[in-house]
Parts: structure tokens; sequence; C-alpha cells
């Protein structure tokens, strides 16, 4: 039987401003994967926690969805938000998204959803993303021969996906594509709304005022759209509680968008960073579905989630209590070279690719096709047009500890205007 020791490479897990950081990042979790791959981690403000940073012991967590537990702690958070979370969920007033459910409820309330997302549907939905698509490199012409494409292309492109798909007015983008920076960069200075616990959960009833009008406007007058389905959404013959219904909402309308963003604007980095593999893209534009998902793996935008034991229980030997939390670590497992072949090597052409970036199991990313849809149709549009493209200035990336990747990327280029 093997115990975990305490690492100081395991505090970068604690720190929000790792993930702005990736050569830091990177070689604390090398260090981890290599000499403490299961390391327990006691760290304000944070309650204590195993960080798992192999991808085996990862896909073995996740598998295993009856001894691991999404509630009480889904995702990293201070103990003091831990503690408002828990008496907002007693009080039947907090956030519960799919994230934060267990079965046999989390797959009938997944469930509402879930056609929204399936072959038939996104095969429905291909034109209209294409047309999106080509819209925003048309942009590109228009706007160039400079951009920052984070801000001008890369958020608003999955975000007129996604919202258009709930059915929210055009004019309501801006508001949600705010409320979720503030949300998923409440620890970073540039995103954050404040810098007290009250201010960020601000974001939050933010949020659910917002949602709750529109369940009401659509339980009264339903539509063809994915938030009439939600709002008119079913468990067991009984509505969903209004609390619940908000917090679909949220992740459908946050996560369904910034994850997204974060994926195409670090693929399109990773591009120039590499050109050769720019240069194979444009050779072989068959090789856009690994491109893909080598820019998913290489981007990894949700970094963790964290589950419970249920029972007494060991990861790799090491003894992990009933009730005590371990964090998934899916950045360092997507770059564990007992799985990928040189995994710090962007390679368009890798397969397999067996990124753990949506997750894996029963809570495996609803939204993971149409990502993967709307890449294909920007990347499919974009590298055939392009000329020449050069970072005009430092990337940025946001500080995290849970969803996250570029703030900004500076980009020179030369674009053929479409046809």
């Amino acid at each position: 039987m093997s115990t975990s020791t305490a690492d100081d490479a395991a505090t970068i897990f604690a720190d929000a401003t790792a993930y702005a950081d990736e050569p830091r990042l990177h070689a604390a979790m090398a260090h981890l994967r290599r000499h403490n791959p299961v390391a327990r981690v006691d760290h304000g403000p944070y309650r204590p926690f195993y960080a798992i940073t192999k991808h085996a012991d990862v896909l073995d967590i996740e598998r295993d969805n009856k001894l691991w537990l999404s509630a009480p702690r889904p995702v990293l958070t201070t103990a003091a938000a831990d503690d408002v979370a828990k008496a907002q969920l007693d009080s039947g007033a907090g956030l519960r998204t799919l994230i934060h459910m267990d079965d046999p409820h989390h797959r009938k309330v997944r469930a509402i959803g879930a056609d929204w997302f399936r072959p038939k549907a996104l095969r429905n939905l291909q034109t209209r993303v294409d047309e999106l698509a080509k819209s925003y490199v048309d942009k590109m012409v228009e706007i160039g021969p400079e951009c920052d494409f984070v801000e001008d292309i890369a958020v608003h492109f999955p975000l007129s996906v996604i919202l258009s798909l709930l059915g929210l007015p055009e004019a309501d983008y801006s508001r949600m594509h705010k409320l979720t920076q503030e949300m998923f960069g409440a620890d970073d200075a540039e995103y954050r709304r404040g810098t007290t616990l009250e201010e960020r959960m601000a974001t939050l009833l933010d949020f659910f005022d917002y949602f709750s009008k529109l369940t009401a406007s659509r339980r009264e007058n339903p539509t063809d759209d994915l938030a009439s389905a939600i709002a008119n959404g079913t468990v067991d013959g009984e509505p969903l509680s209004d609390v619940d219904t908000a917090s679909y909402y949220v992740i459908v309308a946050s996560a369904g968008h910034d994850t997204t963003k974060d994926a195409i604007s670090g693929g399109l980095r990773a591009l120039i960073e590499n050109p050769g593999e720019l240069d194979r893209l444009r050779r072989e534009p068959e090789l856009i579905g690994t491109a893909v998902e080598e820019m998913i793996r290489w981007t990894t935008p949700v970094k963790e989630f964290m589950r419970t034991a249920a029972e007494d229980t060991t990861v790799r030997g090491v003894p992990i209590a009933k009730g005590e939390s371990v964090y998934l670590a899916y950045t360092s497992a997507n770059r564990d070279d007992e799985v990928f072949d040189d995994p710090f090597t962007f390679d368009v052409g890798r397969f397999p690719n067996q990124h753990l970036a949506f997750g894996y199991g029963v809570h495996f990313c609803l939204g993971a096709a149409l990502a993967r849809m709307e890449m294909k149709s920007l990347f499919t549009e974009l590298i055939p047009r392009l000329d020449s493209i050069e970072l005009a200035g430092d990337p940025e990336l946001a500080a995290t500890v849970f969803v996250g990747g570029l703030k900004h990327l500076p980009i020179r280029y030369s674009l053929r205007a479409g046809k």
C-alpha cells in the first residue's frame, strides 16, 4: 500500500495563475506524472484534495461513476464558495447543472437536451454552421490585415451557434458573453466582476434572473428551439424545478461557446507556432478531422473536474477515504507519454488520439459533436483562403482553476476573399 506525499509541484493546481504560464504548468505536471501521480494538495483557500495526473487513473475514475461522485464537489472552488454552494443547494436555490448531478437523476436530466446534439439534429444544423463560419472568415478579411482573433472571431462564432440553437435574440448575445467571461474568469483580473465572493455570486444571480424570465416565456409560448425543450422538460413526469431549468440554460449557454472559443483560438495559435503543420493541412485537407482532435487535446479548455469517493478506496495504491476528493487533471492526462507519442509535439495527423478533453463515461461532454463540427467548419473555410499568418503580439492566457484559454491572440494575416 502506497501513501500520498506532499509535493510542492502539486500546489500548481491551487494557483489560478498557473494555467496562464504554460512552461511552469507543464513542468510541474510532468514532475508529478513521473514522481507523484496521486499527490495530496492541502493549500488554501481550497479544501484538501488529491491531484490525479496520469491518463489511466483519470480514465478509471471517470469510468466508475458509482464509486466516484460529482456531488458535492464537482469543480474546484474555495472552501468559502463550497460552503455557500452547499447552503444554496440545501435551500433549493443553488446552481445544479449536469456536472453537479449523479445518476440516475443525471441521466434523466441529460436526456432533456440530448436530442439536440445527436447526429440527425447536427446534420440539420450543418448548413447554418457553415454559413456562420464563412461569415466570420469574411469578417477577418474586412477587418484585416490585423485582428485580435479571440475577441474578434473566436468568441463570436460559437456564441452565435449555441445561442441561435437556444433561440435567444441576437441582441442578448453580448450579455451572455459578458456573464460567461465573469463566471469562468472569476480568477482573472481582466474578466472577473469583483474580488469578493458576493460580487462573484452576483454573476450567477444575473444568469438566473435572465433565464427565469426565459423559462416563463417558453412555458407560456413554446417555440421550436432548445430553450423550449429545456423549459418544458420533465423528469419522471414532473417538470424541472425553476433552479434546475435555469442551471441547464447556464451550462449550455456558457460552456456551449466558451470552451469551443478556447479550442479554436488555441488551435490557430498552434498552427501559427507550428507552420509545418499548417502547410501540411494545406496540402492534405483531409486531415482536418484529426487536426481538430489535436487542437482539442493541445488546448484542453476544461482543466479539471472533481470527484468524491463514495467508499474507502485506493488510486494507484494511495488510500482515499470515503468523502475525500480527487482532482482530475485533464491537461496533465492529455500530455501523458504513456498514452501519446511525443505528447509535446503538435501533430495534425495524430491518430489515434485518446484525449480526455471532453471527459469520459456518463459525463462525456453533451456538446462534443457540435464543438467538433464548428471547428471543422471554421478551419475548412479558413485554411484554403489563408496566404500568410503570424503573431502580431504576445498571446495572453486567462488565469483559471476550471475553464479557460486564450484571452487575446493578436495576429497579422493575408486572406483571400470568399466566393
